[in-house]
């Protein structure tokens, strides 16, 4: 079961990096739903218990969500490492066939939107 503090922080705004918000409504409703919340608790200080840090970005910034499906297994990225807001990395269906590592493809595209909130993370402190 999911923990949630009685007092949670303040809500962080959600900002979506490149075609994540578009990947995401294209996912089965069970899948959305999971991500949704996961993404919720993220905006208010929280971690859901299936997160798990991303490896190879650096600590415990880059986070990533698992979740089967009947039509397979969907992965949903995103980064608390901002003061200013949750960003959205990367919301895709795992279609590789080395196991359960990601594509290198998806790491390549993660790397990049990372280094987009990056900026628009200091466009927003800068407001």
């Amino acid at each position: 079961m999911y923990k949630i503090r009685a007092k949670m922080a303040p809500e962080k705004r959600l900002i979506w990096v490149g075609a994540s918000k578009k990947d995401l409504l294209a996912l089965p409703e069970t899948v959305r739903s999971t991500f949704g919340f996961a993404l919720n608790l993220a905006q208010h200080g929280e971690k859901h218990d299936d997160a798990k840090v991303l490896r190879g970005f650096g600590g415990a910034g880059v986070l990533e969500v698992i979740e089967n499906d009947v039509g397979g297994t969907y992965r949903a990225v995103y980064t608390v490492k901002f003061e200013v807001a949750v960003f959205v990395l990367h919301v895709f269906q795992k279609k590789s066939r080395c196991g359960i590592e990601t594509p290198q493809h998806d790491l390549d595209l993660i790397r990049n939107r990372l280094r987009d909130a990056a900026l628009m993370a200091q466009e927003l402190s800068d407001e």
